[in-house]
């Protein structure tokens, strides 16, 4: 009898939890059985990995062979599992040193030629490997992703034969690197957007603070191509970030993607997309759009066309920034800690307000299109401002006096960087002591604020949200404290709601 264990890496949301792979061969009948709640992908590795050994001029064991997956309690999926079972085969029946196994862990998928093919999950899987002091060997196609977790040892190879060459001393494996050419990514510029001032000021202002807008307007006014121009004007990822990021991509079905390293994310799921679309989830919970826009941008276009119960479901993580998605058998928690951007017409037809198009909706229709978004979804969406009509005469105008992305970008990172060295998040995300801290107004500008909140209905939440807009806009201003305009501006940026005073009226009375 022969035993021997190998370590690999299981994925369960965006943790790597370590995976024992125990081989044992005993006398019996030639069989091969996996154990440890394998699903039907790691089951079948048994065929793979048998051919894989034949052809790359091993010896598969004629004895009874065991293959146990421990902890035996976590439910294990992917091809990732091929490489260290036939290892644990070749280290049990003597083929390879079984100490040469001891202390590595090694991923990778493998062909029935012997070569390793890329798996899903591997940055997760290197970063723990990393922590605890363990060398990683994973398919050549990974590398890249691998050597995003750091200082670890971590080396790939392309085939089973590779492995078993480094293992026995005959050759040594490279080190996974990221490829040093610089990615040339072009942006969408800011000044291509022409006749609409004051939804660039609000882009700039959300960028700066990372609040979320609302785009409400005709249709062709320039929504979408506002909220596309966002990514290029917002502060660089930090390599934290841009580590969360690649690690949620790479457990996803896209796969993580060398060349959008450090690029911000931007989603823009279709109208028709599911909660589970949305949010994550299936039997087997995998990460939906609103944790692939982790760290970056989420686009809603045509909001009211969104099934209500979907958009309901992004409440929660709004505010928390996670999404705990649980199953019967499964659990996993994903970061969602994204930037809502969402777009809408002002009715069904889409010319309500629009002085060149004549509205065709009757009160009622507009009521209950504008009744498809909750009051608390909208309640949540710190700044919403209108996208009107455009003039004529400003479809083609020079180009003098636009902003473009890299002017706004660099008032914007500035405004950033005020906002992290004082309070080390930003304003967006402060709590309600970081607010007592860092937004506290003149009792003038209190006596303002709640007038405001008075005569528009603003909810607490509300209030809140246009104490930190304001804090922004004073950031993007350099003021130390949050003056008259910041705050009138910032309410500005409230939606008026139906039947209630606009903020000319309020302006008249304050």
């Amino acid at each position: 009898m022969a035993l021997a264990q190998v370590l690999s890496r299981a994925c369960v949301g965006v943790e790597a939890p370590l995976i024992t792979v125990e081989v044992h061969l005993a006398g019996g009948l030639p069989c091969t059985s996996i154990v440890g709640l394998p699903e039907t992908a790691v089951r079948e590795a048994k065929d793979r990995v048998r051919s894989a050994l034949q052809n790359s001029g091993f010896e598969f064991p004629v004895s009874r062979v065991t293959i146990s997956l421990a902890p035996a309690e976590l439910p294990k999926e992917g091809g990732g599992f091929d490489l260290p079972i036939a290892l644990g085969i070749l280290a049990a029946s003597g083929q390879v040193p079984s100490q040469s196994v001891k202390g590595r862990e090694f991923m990778g998928e493998l062909s029935l030629a012997g070569e390793l093919r890329p798996v899903r999950g591997v940055l997760p899987a290197a970063l723990r490997a990393m922590e605890s002091g363990h060398a990683l060997v994973i398919p050549a196609e990974n590398c890249e992703e691998a050597s995003l977790a750091g200082r670890g040892e971590m080396l790939h190879a392309e085939s089973l034969l590779q492995v078993t060459a480094w293992l026995q001393g005959q050759q040594e494996l490279p080190a996974a690197k990221l490829s040093e050419a610089p990615t040339q990514v072009t942006v969408p510029d800011l000044a291509d957007v022409v006749g609409q001032a004051r939804p660039c000021r609000a882009l700039e202002v959300v960028a700066a603070g990372s609040h979320h807008l609302l785009f409400i307007g005709p249709p062709g006014t320039g929504k979408t191509m506002l909220a596309s121009r966002l990514p290029g004007i917002l502060p660089p990822m930090s390599d934290v970030e841009a580590r969360e990021a690649a690690a949620i991509a790479s457990i996803s079905r896209m796969g993580f993607n060398s060349a959008r390293w450090k690029m911000r994310p931007f989603r823009a799921p279709h109208h028709t997309s599911s909660a589970v679309a949305l949010v994550g989830g299936g039997s087997q919970p995998k990460p939906g759009e609103i944790s692939l826009a982790h760290n970056g941008v989420l686009f809603l276009d045509e909001l009211p066309e969104f099934n209500r119960h979907v958009l309901e479901v992004l409440r929660e993580p709004l505010e928390s920034g996670s999404i705990l998605i649980s199953r019967a058998a499964r659990q996993a928690e994903y970061p969602a800690r994204f930037q809502l951007v969402a777009a809408m017409n002002p009715c069904p037809c889409g010319h309500a307000g629009d002085p060149l198009a004549s509205c065709r909706c009757t009160a009622e229709q507009i009521q209950r299109y504008h009744n498809r978004i909750s009051g608390p979804l909208l309640d949540r969406i710190d700044v919403q401002v209108e996208v009107p009509r455009p003039e004529v005469s400003v479809i083609y105008p020079d180009a003098r006096g636009r902003h473009t992305t890299a002017q706004v970008r660099a008032r914007v990172e500035q405004a950033f960087g005020l906002q992290i060295e004082r309070q080390g998040v930003t304003n967006a995300r402060l709590d309600v002591e970081g607010i007592q801290a860092h937004c506290r107004l003149k009792p003038v500008l209190l006596t303002l604020l709640e007038n405001a909140a008075k005569q528009l209905a603003f909810s607490p939440r509300a209030s809140h949200r246009v104490l930190k807009v304001a804090r922004t806009i004073a950031d993007l201003e350099q003021h130390e404290a949050i003056e008259e305009r910041d705050l009138l501006e910032a309410i500005t940026y409230r939606k008026r709601r139906q039947g209630l005073p606009g903020l000319a009226s309020f302006a008249a009375t304050s």
